[in-house]
């Protein structure tokens, strides 16, 4: 009975980390993407919004990554 428990609780955190990483993903390529495409003509803006799209997919890669890698923990972890 304590394992499936255990399995609730990691299905839990992990949808839950997960969701709100993807909603930060989004808030930070979609600000990203406003600055970049904002009609102010200082390089260094724009720079930054370029930065902010930059890091934001590679953000998406790693919860890809990390909730592939948790769901496979999950599945392990039923299994026992």
């Amino acid at each position: 009975m304590g394992g499936a428990g255990i399995v609730s609780l990691i299905n839990t955190v992990t949808g839950d980390v997960t969701t709100a990483a993807w909603a930060l993903f989004i808030l930070a390529w979609a600000s990203g993407w406003a600055i970049r495409g904002s009609p102010i003509p200082i390089f260094k803006v724009k720079r930054t919004g370029q930065d902010f799209i930059e890091d934001a997919v590679l953000a998406a890669f790693w919860i890809a990554i990390g909730s592939t890698v948790f769901s496979f923990i999950s599945y392990i972890a039923g299994q026992v």
